[in-house]
């Protein structure tokens, strides 16, 4: 059921004087109790407008690890009117400045881990959790927020793995009372009805894993914080917490079926009833055996920063449909279009589109109208650069980005596609497929492989997977050639880093030639 903004606050004011100590947010090293999530969150809110001086629609920062703090910075930047933008800690210096100064942020919130790496990327003032960050809290009063005032938001810049960033706004409700009653409906969406506690498994500058939580808390959920991903320690928190939800990327499900047999006897998993997983593609195989082992428990989605969760699909629609994103949620239109930007028939693939039924512009990127109009076909029909078919049932399945693409020959390759079917191989641990340039065919396909613990990388074993491939693919889609990788570089959402293994390729290559 969603509460309009008021309800909602009464439920965390119920909360914070039924059971005061009952604790909100958990980072396995601090804690927040409801009654402390309340006061600070809004002692955040008039410190930013009342101490700092900031206007609605100023913008803020964090660069900090996965804490307790994230989660009442995002509520108090809402109730200010700011726009609070998460950076990505993963980046190099150069990156992390280059967002700062893109997203305006007058104030980076930062730690001890990552306080210094703010200043040297030019934040104009950085307030450390800590002393700091509580004497500040302590100059701010703690009255109840006017959720009438304008409601701010989430600022979160693209994972940038083709090029520089870019910042994405969403729409806004108009206060911030129906900010908080948005919460609350994405939340039922996608089924977290803050039934119990949330489990947060990946950074959480990331939109899925932050939002995901608070959109649950925002339904009552308490919230637990892994500080970073420990295969192991996360099968040991949802037993000892009853975790009910969480969210999952493939890359983990990967490690998870890997951990020791003894682990995967202790683990129960019984309060588990909902794991999202989305942002990256997972195979078949790999997605049953995790069904097989936690049950019918798994809910995929399709979406992305710029527009949030287009469709869903649990698990028993998804064995009956393998390889399905799922269908469009009902605010949402899905189709796919040819070069000539023309729908195409129900079943052919295209560039994927959405159609928001309500709103005409779903977002914006922050700074670049222009990439924004390219990004819209019509008021309220975007797309996000995938490559797909919606069935004549609605189902959608995806082929790949148009960005990675690979035309020989004049044909079009997608990379998603080859590399499903050599994840299958049982010599195969992760796989990234892209093109190189070829003077015959104008690219041809490459294949960068991390293999399985007990296998050897050489000539015979990369004979014995292309072989593998030419029996499950055409050949024009099979690699002219693999590349054994000690490891893929892989963001922690689970997106692969490709123009890092074409800058590899083209370095060696010029070694060769050198």
């Amino acid at each position: 059921m969603c509460r309009v903004g008021l309800v909602w606050l009464a439920m965390l004011l119920d909360l914070a004087r039924s059971d005061p100590d009952s604790i909100a947010d958990d980072d396995t090293h601090s804690t927040r109790t409801w009654s402390e999530l309340v006061d600070r969150s809004f002692r955040i809110a008039h410190y930013l407008r009342e101490v700092r001086g900031f206007e609605p629609d100023d913008r803020i920062a964090i660069l900090m690890g996965n804490r307790v703090e994230y989660i009442e910075l995002v509520l108090g930047a809402v109730l200010a009117g700011l726009w609070i933008t998460p950076v990505n800690w993963h980046l190099g210096q150069q990156e992390i400045a280059y967002i700062i100064a893109d997203s305006g942020a007058k104030l980076v919130f930062s730690d001890d881990r990552f306080g210094a790496i703010a200043r040297d990327a030019g934040a104009p003032d950085v307030v450390l959790a800590g002393p700091d960050f509580e004497a500040a809290l302590a100059s701010a009063s703690n009255r109840p927020v006017d959720l009438d005032g304008p409601a701010g938001g989430s600022m979160i810049y693209t994972s940038g793995t083709t090029g520089h960033p870019k910042g994405v706004q969403r729409a806004r409700p108009a206060s911030a009372g129906a900010a908080l009653s948005h919460m609350c409906q994405l939340g039922n969406n996608v089924g977290l009805d803050g039934s119990g506690p949330h489990l947060i498994t990946g950074p959480m500058y990331h939109a899925a894993p932050l939002m995901f939580a608070i959109y649950d808390q925002a339904n009552g959920a308490p919230i637990l914080i892994m500080p970073r991903w420990d295969d192991e320690l996360a099968l040991e928190l949802i037993d000892r917490h009853g975790v009910r939800h969480t969210h999952l990327v493939p890359t983990m499900f990967v490690r998870l079926l890997r951990v020791s047999e003894q682990a995967r006897q202790r683990f129960s998993g019984a309060s588990l009833d909902l794991v999202l997983h989305g942002a990256a593609p997972v195979s078949v195989s790999v997605k049953r055996q995790m069904i097989d082992w936690w049950g019918e428990i798994l809910v995929e989605y399709w979406g992305a920063t710029e527009g949030g969760v287009n469709t869903l699909v649990d698990s028993a629609h998804w064995l009956a449909n393998p390889g399905t994103v799922g269908r469009a949620l009902p605010q949402f239109e899905i189709f796919a279009v040819d070069d000539q930007l023309e729908r195409l028939p129900a079943g052919e693939t295209g560039q994927l589109y959405c159609h928001h039924k309500q709103v005409d512009r779903v977002f914006e990127y922050h700074g670049d109208p222009g990439k924004t109009a390219q990004a819209f076909l019509s008021p309220g029909v975007f797309t996000i650069g995938d490559i797909g078919r919606v069935e004549p049932d609605g189902y959608v399945y995806l082929a790949d980005r148009a960005s990675n693409m690979i035309i020989s020959g004049g044909v079009n390759i997608y990379p998603v596609e080859v590399e499903q079917a050599l994840q299958e191989h049982p010599a195969v641990s992760d796989v990234a497929v892209f093109g190189i340039p070829d003077d015959e065919w104008g690219e041809s396909v490459k294949a960068a492989i991390e293999l399985r613990d007990g296998f050897e990388p050489g000539e015979q074993l990369e004979a014995e997977i292309l072989s593998f491939a030419r029996e499950h693919l055409a050949h024009y889609k099979v690699p002219r050639s693999i590349d054994f990788e000690s490891e893929l570089p892989r963001h922690p959402t689970g997106k692969l880093y490709t123009r890092l293994l074409r800058d590899r390729y083209w370095k060696d290559r010029a070694t060769n030639i050198g």
